[in-house]
């Protein structure tokens, strides 16, 4: 919807209104009807204050009321699906049945809305669209791939395995960053700690002495001082900042594509996202190219189920090349994202008529490296916690000694 600012001479007064309307002829009609008179202008305009308020808001709601299916669940709905669809259940039937049995309150609603849809004309593909943020890209990318190779028992089982290794993966991981998370959240809270009630015992024999404090003891009692005077409004500005962030990246596609473009700038996290999006991304376009769609199309639908917007972009060119007759290898090299043993793999599956089989032992590459990544998660890990460490623990030695050193030295002068 547009909105639009029109001048309207009416009883010899002309007055300017705002509408929202689809289009200018729409604006227009709108217009004779609510005020009539002769339209002098009419012009497009940004929404009013109280529009773009009232949109905010409901886009906050949307964001808090937005729940995402626990994994569990949905892996446990799939394959009920696809038994049943494979049994010949009508799809319908099946819905409904998976959804009076589900435990999960948010699957059951989506599954019974899905089946009414169904009901009422339209494609599963079609309904579970609008479910895209609760279920996921992926799901919605195998279902389209089981209606046009017409094979859905086969895809909904794919679906499955997919995210039962997504979820595995995912436990990897947080178990991987379980203990270094708990070690910086215990430095964190014994510092904060040591800020609170240690530091300024010292500070009161500092200013005693009148010492000339160093650095690092000043940097001790300027904590103090935030810490206990601005504690809460601290911890009040990072929530807010965290909540603005997540908001933000939901919503914003500009600020999304420059944090995912962050996200690979950085230090552990890079190669996480790297080689966990390529490997999904691999995972589906062999499915698909498997099973008989044609290229352009399986690269379309992979695409779609990338969540990292810059990475997404790099390979939305990839569609765009094959189009204009390049081929699927020199397509791949263009966006750079893939090293040269992975371009040959591709090259040699392209000249062979083997593609398909080559992206499979592709995409167990990306697995490989991705699942060795998690694997050794806390070797990565140990060098920053270390360090982390080593930073606080100096910091409280040299802001806490140096200045009791110098004291000494002076008390020994005298």
């Amino acid at each position: 919807m547009k909105f639009y600012q029109l001048d309207i001479l009416l009883k010899g007064k002309k007055e300017t209104i705002v509408l929202k309307a689809e289009n200018r002829e729409e604006a227009l009609h709108l217009a004779k009807l609510k005020r009539g008179g002769v339209i002098v202008k009419i012009q497009e305009t940004t929404p009013p204050l109280e529009e773009r308020l009232k949109e905010l808001q409901e886009r906050a709601v949307s964001y808090f009321k937005a729940k995402k299916v626990k994994p569990d669940s949905l892996i446990a709905a799939i394959r009920q699906l696809a038994v049943m669809t494979n049994a010949g259940i009508p799809i319908y039937d099946a819905l409904q049945e998976i959804a009076n049995s589900s435990m999960d309150k948010t699957l059951s609603e989506i599954l019974k809305q899905v089946a009414e849809d169904i009901n009422s004309g339209m494609s599963l593909s079609e309904s579970v669209e609008n479910y895209r943020f609760q279920l996921g890209s992926l799901s919605i990318t195998m279902i389209k791939l089981g209606e046009q190779t017409g094979n859905m028992p086969e895809a909904l089982f794919t679906l499955a395995n997919i995210l039962e290794e997504i979820r595995e993966n995912v436990m990897k991981f947080k178990k991987a960053i379980r203990y270094p998370l708990i070690t910086l959240g215990a430095m964190a809270i014994a510092f904060v700690i040591l800020i609170m009630f240690v530091v300024p015992k010292f500070k009161s024999l500092f200013e005693r002495y009148q010492a000339d404090l160093p650095i690092p003891t000043k940097i001790l009692l300027w904590l103090e001082h935030a810490f206990s005077t601005y504690g809460l409004q601290i911890l009040g500005v990072f929530a807010v900042i965290v909540f603005i962030v997540m908001y933000l990246y939901r919503t914003n596609e500009d600020f999304k594509y420059q944090m995912d473009k962050l996200m690979l700038k950085i230090y552990l996290i890079k190669d996480i996202v790297y080689y966990a999006t390529l490997s999904r991304f691999t995972l589906v376009f062999t499915e698909l190219v498997g099973a008989g769609i044609p290229v352009a199309e399986a690269l379309d639908s992979a695409v779609a189920m990338v969540d990292n917007s810059y990475i997404k972009e790099k390979l939305d060119m990839v569609k765009v090349y094959v189009e204009r007759g390049v081929s699927l290898t020199d397509a791949f090299k263009e966006t750079g994202l893939f090293e040269n043993m992975i371009i040959q793999m591709i090259s040699a599956g392209e000249a062979s008529g083997q593609l398909d089989g080559m992206m499979r032992k592709v995409s167990d590459y990306y697995r490989m490296k991705f699942n060795y990544i998690l694997d050794n998660m806390s070797s990565y890990i140990e060098p920053i916690l270390l360090t982390v460490i080593a930073g606080l623990v100096l910091l409280l030695a040299l802001g806490i000694f140096m200045p009791m050193w110098d004291m000494a030295k002076a008390v020994k002068g005298r």
